[in-house]
């Protein structure tokens, strides 16, 4: 369980980082997992608008009032690793609201909704399918998230579990990252390989030491303000992989054992990153990642 704690964390910094360039020039027109008729049929009193397909890891919403609403799915390598996960993921839940069981949805669901008085008013819910975990919250502006709002979510859960199979999630194969990339950096024999994206991927170990490959696009003016940014980590030049290459490393904030490498070409940037969940021989060392930024520079 506690490797699953700490590969959430190294998620957690990997789609963040993923998050926060990716602000799409236009809406996204269709979620793989719910269609808008059938989210209308399930949440009727709400009209939600799609505003991101997460590269077939979920789907983000917002309604007119402010209400945002996320669909997240998450595809893991086997049952008995999906099982764990999804444990951890109820016990999440469950410290920021009370939880009840929800029939019909899977193999087994949790749902709940935040106290009256939390800060951030919340209703979620969390199934378990097969390999897969579907996860839906919305966050509500202004009002209670109550049962009103907890039935119309579980009923959009029992549509789009049927759909969760839809994931761009893959194991075993990754076209921007290779078993050979690991390394010095993870330990080969228990190494997992996961596609998460149409332009994503992530390796692990046992240890829940990650790399992972985050490719966009992106302009040249917005690489060049990025390499221009002040913030908490240390900035250097990389320009045996071009003018645009930078890297980041002995951040004071998030993980600072971690090093992020940024390049350029044709009009995308990926972004290679290495996380150890603690002191290793690599951490914030640009020198040796560069050499997996360059194969990956390579493909670009």
């Amino acid at each position: 369980m506690h490797t699953i704690d700490r590969l959430l964390s190294g998620l957690v910094l990997f789609l963040a980082f993923a998050a926060v360039p990716v602000l799409p020039a236009r809406a996204a027109e269709t979620c793989p997992f719910i269609s808008a008729k059938e989210l209308a049929g399930a949440m009727p009193a709400l009209k939600w608008s799609l505003i991101s397909n997460q590269d077939g890891r979920g789907c983000i919403y917002q309604a007119g009032r402010g209400d945002t609403m996320m669909l997240t799915v998450f595809r893991n390598p086997d049952k008995d690793r999906a099982r764990e996960l999804y444990v951890t993921f109820v016990k999440t839940l469950g410290e920021r609201m009370p939880l009840n069981a929800v029939s019909g949805i899977g193999d087994e669901g949790q749902g709940g909704t935040t106290a009256a008085g939390a800060e951030r008013q919340e209703a979620s819910l969390v199934a378990l399918s097969g390999d897969y975990i579907l996860q839906i919250s919305v966050y509500p502006i202004g009002r209670r998230a109550d049962d009103a709002l907890l039935g119309p979510i579980t009923e959009a859960a029992r549509v789009a579990i049927a759909s969760v199979g839809k994931s761009s999630e893959r194991f075993g194969n990754c076209e921007w990252l290779t078993s050979a990339d690991a390394d010095g950096f993870l330990d080969k024999s228990t190494l997992t390989v996961q596609r998460t994206g149409a332009g994503s991927c992530m390796m692990f170990d046992r240890e829940a030491n990650t790399m992972t490959v985050g490719v966009i696009d992106m302009s040249r003016a917005t690489v060049i303000s990025m390499m221009k940014r002040r913030g908490p980590c240390q900035h250097v030049a990389i320009p045996e992989l071009g003018s645009e290459a930078f890297g980041e490393h002995s951040c004071t904030k998030g993980n600072g054992n971690a090093v992020n490498i940024f390049v350029w070409k044709n009009g995308r940037q990926a972004s290679i990153l290495f996380a150890p969940v603690k002191p290793h021989p690599e951490s914030g060392s640009v020198e040796r990642l560069k050499a997996v930024a360059g194969r990956v520079y390579g493909k670009l």
